[in-house]
């Protein structure tokens, strides 16, 4: 099978490298891919925002399998145009992608199939703003109706902040989506979604402010970890996500001509009244898939080309290595907000290096092209034992000003998460 992945971010690393582990696989391309994902498979130069560009190169590379990680590509219409042109495709089509791309389309979609949800008001006007804020907090949370890389997301005690955050969005012609609070702990479950039949994989857990102890502004993620070892059972919880949620807003989709297929990412809340949906994603969320991949012993070439087309309840039952998995973000200087980019990484070529905002110079260095520059990933018995191996490959990486999180997993590997009873 020739498979052609879509994508540049360290997401799109653990993709590659879980198909290059995989027999079936006899091709393997990346595109536009970074300096880690190089060392796997064949770099392609393509715009990720160019959905014909991508379907294009697709026919052109014969691919077998189109492998789709971000959710602009998507968003854009790319697994359309790749199916368009006759090749399988994981990644739902621009319709469904609205899931991500719009939260007022999810909060619509969420309300029809009776899905559980913060209450939320969308805002598109400054002059009802002010109005429109006294329904709500504290704490107050602010979202950027569009997408926003994960950074669009503002909650806070503050309403002044509140309010700055609103009118910046609103002043760059982005709708607000204001909601209620959700307090418990966070739980990310990826569900593999073929139209029909669903798949949830391991329940994991990530990380989005910058600084220790859930300080500082959101970003895409600094880290993840799986399985979530509060969580006394994780299969009957997952089957219930399925049922309650993943189910519903999927034939929900379907009855609005947009049948989803690809991964459906729920981020949910579990909170004193029950389990709540934070929001949905329509692909692989980052970091958590660095951390669900490194534990899924099923070969993945496989699972992905079921789901995309139509043969997912056919597949034989998924396996996992027992343990625990964590990926720690390394950023660069001056991330989330604007990072500082060119200079040289060492120690990254190691096992457990996902790279992300990296590329190679004609001089063979690696250095910083981004934010998010490395996930770096430990495995280990249990969650203390891969925070071990995670920190210590961590503090082998040296980037000028780089900055990362020591507290991934640190309160779950203590017991200092519990889960209130789902109902």
């Amino acid at each position: 099978m020739r498979v052609l992945v879509i994508g540049s971010g360290a997401r799109e690393h653990a993709l590659v490298l879980a198909l290059s582990a995989d027999p079936e696989v006899t091709a393997l391309a990346c595109a536009p891919g970074n300096a880690g994902t190089a060392a796997l498979a064949e770099q392609v130069a393509v715009d990720l925002t160019d959905a014909p560009a991508i379907a294009t190169l697709a026919a052109g590379w014969s691919a077998d399998l189109v492998v789709i990680g971000p959710e602009v590509p998507l968003v854009a219409g790319a697994a359309d145009a790749v199916r368009d042109a006759g090749i399988a495709c994981f990644g739902p089509s621009a319709a469904a992608a609205q899931i991500e791309a719009s939260k007022a389309f999810a909060k619509d979609v969420m309300a029809t199939a009776r899905v559980p949800t913060a209450h939320g008001e969308l805002v598109d006007n400054p002059a009802r703003l002010d109005a429109a804020l006294a329904h709500f907090g504290p704490p107050w949370v602010v979202k950027d109706d569009r997408l926003a890389a994960g950074k669009g997301v503002v909650v806070t005690e503050d309403p002044d902040l509140a309010r700055a955050h609103a009118m910046g969005l609103l002043d760059d012609g982005h709708p607000v989506l204001l909601e209620s609070y959700l307090d418990g702990p966070e739980v990310s479950l990826f569900c593999l979604v073929d139209g029909s039949s669903m798949v949830p994989l391991l329940p994991a857990q990530d990380f989005k402010r910058v600084g220790d102890g859930d300080t500082g502004p959101n970003t895409g993620g600094m880290g993840a970890y799986a399985p979530l070892p509060w969580l006394t059972q994780p299969r009957r919880f997952a089957d219930e996500v399925v049922e309650r949620i993943v189910a519903p807003v999927t034939e929900e989709l379907a009855r609005r001509d947009s049948p989803f297929s690809g991964l459906l990412y729920a981020g949910l809340a579990l909170t004193s009244e029950g389990l709540q949906v934070i929001e949905f994603n329509c692909r692989f969320g980052d970091p958590e898939t660095q951390t669900v991949l490194a534990l899924l012993r099923t070969p993945l070439a496989g699972l992905l080309l079921a789901t995309a087309t139509g043969t997912l309840a056919q597949h034989p039952a998924l396996e996992w290595s027992p343990g625990a998995a964590i990926a720690v973000v390394l950023a660069a200087d001056g991330y989330p907000a604007t990072p500082r980019i060119g200079d040289v990484i060492t120690g990254a070529d190691g096992e457990g290096m996902l790279h992300a905002g990296t590329r190679r110079r004609a001089d063979g260095a690696v250095v910083s092209a981004g934010g998010r520059v490395l996930s770096v990933v430990g495995t280990g018995a249990d969650l203390d034992d891969a925070r071990e191996e995670a920190y210590r490959r961590i503090a082998a990486v040296h980037l000028l000003g780089a900055h990362y999180r020591t507290d991934i997993g640190l309160a779950a590997a203590r017991g200092q998460i519990a889960a209130p009873a789902t109902r």
